[in-house]
Parts: structure tokens; C-alpha cells; sequence
């Protein structure tokens, strides 16, 4: 008697087997909260991505609300709006670096509320202290449904090209 897995490989029910993705690509909007997650951002945007646009929030005072307009930046640092950004958009992937300030994330969370569009963050963790990590995480939380630490940044890639950026 053949086990299940052995039928499953039979050429007879090969037939049944489908052979291209579940679904297609995302148009991704990837955006840099920070000076070190910018140059991490700037360095994957020179990868070959099917649907994804780069991105930078503006450098803002830690104890400053950022400006309603103005905040979001393509990579040749001309100032975008974010909710025609948003418009095209079916998931926003923030990138972070622990211990850096990420206010801009409180914008970007509301403005995919209002638009709703799912938003994640991809934190860049590298060899930073826990505590560092800690604080940034709560600052993301409120705003995206997951959250990744990634400690190198080919992990912040790979995430991407996992969500079919």
C-alpha cells in the first residue's frame, strides 16, 4: 500500500497540481523612518523589485509631531503626498533602525487606517542593545499589524521579496 505522499507525487494526480503562485505581485510602499534605515532602504532600491516604490519619512525633532504635509520623500528626496502614494498601495512595509526615532510611524499608521492599507514594520535590529530594540517595537506596535526584527539587512530584503514586492 502507497502512502498518501507517494499518491500525491503519482503522475495521475499531477494534474491536479497548480503551478503558478496564489496570487500575483503587490505594489509595495517602502518607507525609511530613520537616517540608517534611509541608507538601508537606498541600497535595496538598487535591486531589481516588481511593485514596490521607496521611500523616506522626513528627519523630524524626537519631540516634534511631524507636519501633516511635506513628511514623505521619494529617494531623490522630491516631497510626495502620501495619500495619492497610498492610493496605488496594498501594503506600506516601514523600515526602521532600534534605538532611532520613528515618529513619522504615527502618520504613516493613520494614513493607512484611513486608506486602509496594511501596514508592517521591518526592524532593523543588527547588534543593537535590547533595550534600544524594546523602544522602537513600542513605537511601531500601534501602528502595524506585524512586526520583523531582521538582524542583517539582506533579512529586510528577503522579508520584501517574500511579500512580493
Amino acid at each position: 500500500m502507497s502512502s498518501e505522499s507517494a499518491r500525491a507525487t503519482a503522475a495521475a494526480q499531477s494534474r491536479f497540481r497548480i503551478d503558478h503562485a496564489n496570487s500575483g505581485q503587490r505594489i509595495v510602499k517602502v518607507i525609511a523612518l530613520d537616517g540608517p534605515s534611509a541608507e538601508v532602504v537606498s541600497r535595496l532600491a538598487q535591486e531589481q523589485w516588481g511593485g514596490a516604490g521607496f521611500f523616506t519619512a522626513a528627519a523630524m525633532p524626537a519631540d516634534e509631531r511631524p507636519a501633516a504635509a511635506g513628511w514623505l520623500r521619494d529617494l531623490a528626496g522630491q516631497t510626495r503626498d502620501p495619500m495619492d502614494e497610498l492610493d496605488a498601495a496594498d501594503l506600506v512595509a516601514m523600515v526602521a533602525t532600534a534605538g532611532e526615532n520613528c515618529q513619522a510611524a504615527s502618520l504613516i499608521g493613520e494614513a493607512c487606517r484611513l486608506k486602509r492599507v496594511t501596514a508592517i514594520a521591518l526592524v532593523f535590529a543588527g547588534a543593537s542593545p535590547a533595550d534600544a530594540l524594546v523602544r522602537t517595537l513600542r513605537q511601531l506596535r500601534p501602528f502595524t499589524v506585524m512586526l520583523t526584527i531582521a538582524r542583517a539587512e539582506d533579512h529586510v530584503a528577503e522579508t520584501l521579496r517574500g511579500l512580493r514586492a
